[in-house]
């Protein structure tokens, strides 16, 4: 079976990510594949460009089309000819209703909704539920010498409880309510640029967002072993068991302060809860587990059963 991949972001984020995490999954499984990206991708891998030259050339070699965003999901509805296309769903966002948008999710074969949640925007958008299956992103994995330095890093100031959050400038990501959250707590907040770095000497991630298909920051900071205080919108709650791996909060500034507050009072109850993340990370949010499931929808598709 040969896969391509078109990604046409820009940028670096977490479907990025994602999309590498996925390729090379694959390919540890024997599956051959082409990945065409925009210059996110491309800065981090010498792929071809998601042009629709591109797209339509390499679709002609190809047994599957994975789009990893809505452009690359266009360019292989206008140019992938008769190959099956599958559509990863990662926002939350109602489906359009326009003739273009109509017509371009009809084009689709199957889609892959990163959670639970999204899977439910989808069939209420018209999808069939037999064409969604629910495929929960990887955790990035976090070498050893990581994990230990987290730890390090966190001893070296045990009075002081750290709150990192992401210094998103999206007022659907609330940073904010955020600011406003640990005002209210009486607690810094660092907002973060550069999440990988400063949640290694954090004792908490603070994800809060009016609306979310599942947060991959969440799953960042687990594999770190954070606790997160987060929304309980989307496809939160798939991630952050509240009580077990972190907590949820309603999007107000004092529900923020009260959640905040436990954490801060109780360094075991951090630890408990950081154990807990790793653990979860390891079994519902492995990178197997993501590109297992994910190869089976492509084997649906293609009628190989093997």
């Amino acid at each position: 079976m040969h896969v391509l991949h078109i990604d046409t972001g820009q940028t670096m984020r977490g479907g990025q990510y994602q999309v590498l995490l996925l390729h090379d999954s694959l390919v540890e499984r024997g599956c051959s594949q082409t990945v065409l990206a925009g210059a996110g991708i491309r800065l981090q891998r010498p792929f071809g460009r998601a042009t629709w030259q591109a797209v339509r050339h390499h679709a002609r070699q190809c047994d599957i089309v994975h789009v990893h965003d809505a452009r690359a999901h266009l360019l292989a509805a206008l140019h992938a000819g008769s190959r099956p296309v599958v559509v990863s769903r990662r926002v939350a966002f109602a489906t359009g209703s326009g003739l273009l948008s109509r017509w371009k999710y009809r084009r689709a074969n199957h889609f892959i909704a990163v959670s639970r949640h999204v899977a439910s925007v989808l069939r209420e958008g018209g999808i069939p539920a037999s064409k969604v299956s629910v495929v929960h992103d990887a955790a990035p994995e976090v070498a050893a010498e990581q994990q230990q330095g987290v730890d390090t890093d966190r001893l070296v100031s045990q009075e002081e409880f750290v709150v990192v959050s992401p210094n998103l400038d999206d007022p659907l990501k609330c940073r904010d309510l955020a600011v406003s959250g640990c005002r209210a707590a009486g607690i810094p907040l660092k907002l973060s640029d550069n999440l990988q770095a400063d949640l290694r000497s954090a004792d908490a991630l603070l994800y809060l967002s009016r609306t979310e298909g599942l947060g991959s920051a969440l799953l960042l900071a687990m594999s770190l072993g954070v606790p997160c205080v987060a929304s309980d919108v989307g496809g939160i709650p798939e991630v952050v068991s509240s009580g077990r791996t972190g907590l949820l909060v309603k999007n107000d500034a004092d529900s923020i302060a009260r959640a905040l507050h436990k954490l801060q009072a109780s360094r075991s109850l951090r630890e408990q809860m950081g154990a807990e993340c790793l653990k979860r990370v390891q079994v519902d949010f492995s990178r197997e587990r993501m590109a297992d499931r994910t190869l089976r929808v492509y084997r649906q598709l293609v009628g190989d059963s093997t």
